[in-house]
């Protein structure tokens, strides 16, 4: 499975100062914090991790679906579609997003 490297090469300047760790997983790329995945790229998509009281809020904005990677949507877990992170705007927004869970959870 192919993923988007623009968007992986949009993403680590978002990152700067942040102490992530970019690894390959799910046929895509993922950044990790911690230990703990923020965000991540599936073919040409953003998978972003949300926090839980935001998630239905969230989830209604355009180009934003469930992450159902398995069968079963993963709560907590968005795809944002190419057309929803076009923008080095709409790209912060969300890295930020992710980012911020991942800063919260403990490190693994």
């Amino acid at each position: 499975m192919a993923f988007d490297l623009k968007l992986v090469e949009r993403i680590r300047p978002l990152l700067k100062g942040i102490p992530f760790v970019e690894k390959k997983m799910f046929g895509g790329v993922g950044f990790l914090i911690h230990g703990n995945m923020a965000c991540g790229v599936l073919e040409d998509s953003l998978i972003i991790r949300v926090k839980p009281e935001k998630y239905e809020t969230l989830l209604k904005k355009p180009h934003v679906r469930l992450f159902d990677f398995s069968g079963r949507p993963m709560k907590g877990w968005l795809v944002v579609d190419a057309k929803g992170c076009k923008t080095s705007s709409q790209l912060g927004k969300w890295v930020k997003e992710g980012t911020e869970v991942a800063l919260t959870l403990p490190p693994k």
